[in-house]
């Protein structure tokens, strides 16, 4: 039994959800929708199927198959990204390719429910008598004409047992011996004298799986015997059967020769019975062999070939069989089925798929887990940000999550569908990050690819670039890029003629700017260019309150990486991780729980103090970051001792509010932003009595 969760219950939804309802094997867990009155959800509803707004709790649990009917990008991203690797997601684009095929499935029913109503119009309207039972000798065909010979209604006999309610019937016979009784010569019990047929009905595996009787009054034979040697009227029964089919035909004799074709073959292919008929069967063919001359030779059948016909080179899948009269070839019959409305959109999917993983940015900010006032605040900032193009200056120290921020805004603007090119400044050389950032010309230097080569900052353009680690640029690269931020434009290496470029900025540093500038290590002027949306990210010791949440997701993580089902964190666990100061972060974080899962028993549920390792860092506090000197003391400048007066009241002032630091912020006359900066700036965490 496959478990399906379905997200999205619009129309498309719904129908989705009426389908899968009904098919043996599959498992409607719950269908979600943010719109508690979209049809599936109150089609669920009567279907006593479970529904939610929210379809995040679900991905927990053992689903097989996600139909996503949403249709939107964002949705299926996220929960690509959140879902059991076993699991199995259907985009928005392959669930529109399912509802079209499952119209075209309905309308496909309708025309066989049509066709069988002509079917049995057809029957009912012969002049022979039919009678037929299945394998277990049961009537399932008695038409008017064996009514009005028989002298019997079809309901008396219909689901009867043909031995009990048909005198004189020998189909039972023939269900049994499997030989067929032709043109025998019999009296039924009024008197009427018929000549009939018996023939076993054998399947494809070579079982009887039924028999049928064709009869008529004998003195009606020389009307038979007129109707079969009318060649021109079954030849015009054949056309117009043909005529009337929306499946394109071609018939070729005994030596390969067009016989025939319908009009849905001219539609398809573009070549009309002129160009056919009378000619070879590989007239009409432009990629691929003749299917019709290989089931000419082998006399065997072919299906399902992909090939090519008429002068536009039409996609199709042609089946082709021979037609055989008494053993002998007599020619083939092709039916063909145009597929290049199916290949358009398989192509549109692959595209579709193409696109996706061309987009680098990964996360959104249903990802950045925290619901501390700091946290808060920095990703208020980022979403404010995200709706702008301005230039975003990401600060804070190593493992906060800076890359995580980068990716969240990217998605979250107007760029989202454009590319996202991450940049490490400190990991490249001065000359060889210049080639990639900004591209280089042919001949530039030794080793230059013939043609030149485009620059990330090109690449990037319309969409967003990461320049991470932005504090470690040498000073040239800095002159180099204020010019970009500036003009808005490039300059390959070895080239002359500026590019124009349209690229949304986001850079990344853990080094104080500041101080870098006030050392001559960092230019005044970029730092201001840069400094135009700064956010400032929490270390995790500023927001222990969130250690807890992101070290359940860290586990949910672990837990499919490496086939563990750890729930929870004792509470002595948490209070040693909420207690450690976190000199690396959330990257640190990261791999002390991997380390703990690692080293758990396979059975084990809760991560316990004996599965740490060992948490032997320095405490990173006021005292252990920064030496400072008493106020007042000879030999130090005047900025050194501002900065410690002003940290030492800011920590009066976090200390009378007791850790409260809007309140703290509304008292000091400053922003809370501000304040966050400065207590970063000036070293002040929660040792020093700040919650």
């Amino acid at each position: 039994m496959h478990r399906l969760l379905i997200v999205g219950a619009g129309k498309g939804g719904s129908t989705l959800l009426e389908v899968m309802h009904n098919l043996d094997g599959i498992q409607v867990v719950a269908v979600i929708d943010h719109n508690p009155d979209a049809p599936g959800i109150r089609l669920a509803r009567l279907m006593g199927i479970e529904v939610g707004s929210d379809y995040a709790p679900y991905l927990t649990q053992d689903i097989d198959i996600i139909l996503e009917a949403t249709g939107h990008w964002e949705t299926y991203d996220d929960i690509m990204a959140r879902k059991a690797d076993k699991t199995v997601l259907i985009p928005g684009t392959f669930t529109s390719l399912v509802m079209k095929l499952i119209a075209e499935r309905d309308q496909l029913i309708n025309t066989l429910s049509r066709s069988k109503h002509e079917y049995d119009t057809m029957l009912n309207s012969t002049h022979d008598a039919m009678i037929a039972v299945n394998q277990e000798g049961i009537v399932t065909l008695f038409n008017k004409s064996a009514e009005r010979l028989m002298g019997v209604k079809a309901q008396d006999v219909l689901g009867q047992e043909a031995a009990n309610c048909i005198a004189n019937t020998r189909l039972h016979i023939v269900l049994q011996t499997g030989q067929p009784e032709l043109n025998q010569e019999q009296e039924l019990p009024n008197k009427t004298r018929i000549i009939t047929n018996r023939v076993p009905i054998i399947s494809e595996m070579g079982d009887v799986i039924g028999a049928v009787a064709i009869f008529r009054d004998i003195t009606e034979i020389m009307a038979l015997v007129d109707q079969v040697t009318d060649l021109n009227e079954l030849q015009s029964m054949l056309q117009g059967i043909l005529q009337s089919s929306d499946e394109a035909i071609s018939v070729v004799d005994g030596n390969g020769i067009g016989l025939l074709i319908n009009p849905a073959y001219t539609r398809i292919t573009g070549l009309s019975p002129e160009d056919v008929i009378g000619k070879p069967a590989t007239v009409d063919i432009s990629e691929g062999e003749s299917m019709h001359m290989q089931v000419l030779h082998t006399k065997k059948p072919v299906r399902g070939v992909r090939m090519k016909l008429g002068p536009m080179k039409k996609d199709v899948v042609v089946n082709v069989a021979p037609v055989l009269v008494n053993g002998e070839l007599k020619g083939s019959v092709g039916v063909i089925h145009d597929i290049s409305e199916f290949k358009m959109l398989s192509e549109e999917l692959e595209k579709a798929r193409r696109i996706i993983r061309t987009l680098e940015a990964k996360y959104t900010f249903d990802e950045i887990i925290g619901e501390s006032e700091p946290m808060k605040v920095a990703a208020e900032q980022a979403k404010k940000a995200a709706l702008t193009p301005a230039t975003v200056l990401l600060r804070g120290e190593s493992g906060t999550g800076k890359e995580l921020f980068a990716h969240a805004i990217h998605n979250a603007s107007t760029r989202k569908y454009n590319q996202f090119i991450r940049v490490n400044c400190a990991a490249l050389s001065e000359t060889l990050l210049e080639s990639e950032l900004f591209g280089y010309e042919e001949g530039a230097f030794t080793g230059a690819k013939r043609g030149g080569k485009r620059g990330l900052f090109e690449e990037a353009s319309g969409g967003t670039i990461f320049l991470d680690e932005i504090g470690e640029l040498s000073m040239g690269m800095q002159v180099k890029l204020l010019r970009v931020l500036q003009e808005k434009e490039i300059l390959r290496v070895g080239g002359t003629k500026a590019i124009p470029i349209d690229v949304r900025v986001i850079a990344a540093t853990h080094v104080n700017l500041e101080s870098a500038i006030q050392s001559g290590q960092f230019r005044e002027d970029l730092y201001y260019r840069l400094n135009v949306v700064p956010i400032h990210i929490p270390p995790l010791r500023q927001r222990s309150e969130d250690i807890r949440a992101l070290s359940l997701h860290l586990v949910r993580k672990y837990n499919l990486e490496y086939g563990r089902s750890v729930d929870e964190l004792s509470p002595d666990t948490l209070k040693i991780l909420c207690d450690y100061q976190w000199p690396g972060n959330v990257r640190e974080l990261e791999n002390v729980l991997g380390r703990a899962i690692i080293h758990m028993k396979y059975t084990e549920k809760v991560i316990l103090p004996s599965h740490l390792p060992p948490l032997t860092a320095k405490s990173v506090t006021p005292q252990a970051t920064t030496h400072q000197e008493a106020p007042g003391e000879p030999g130090r400048s005047l900025k050194e001792v501002v900065e410690e007066a002003e940290r030492a009241h800011i920590i009066r002032e976090l200390t009378a509010a007791k850790g409260n630091r809007t309140d703290a912020a509304k008292k000091l006359g400053i922003s809370l932003r501000n304040l966050y900066y400065k207590m970063d700036k000036l070293g002040i965490d929660q040792q020093t009595g700040i919650s």
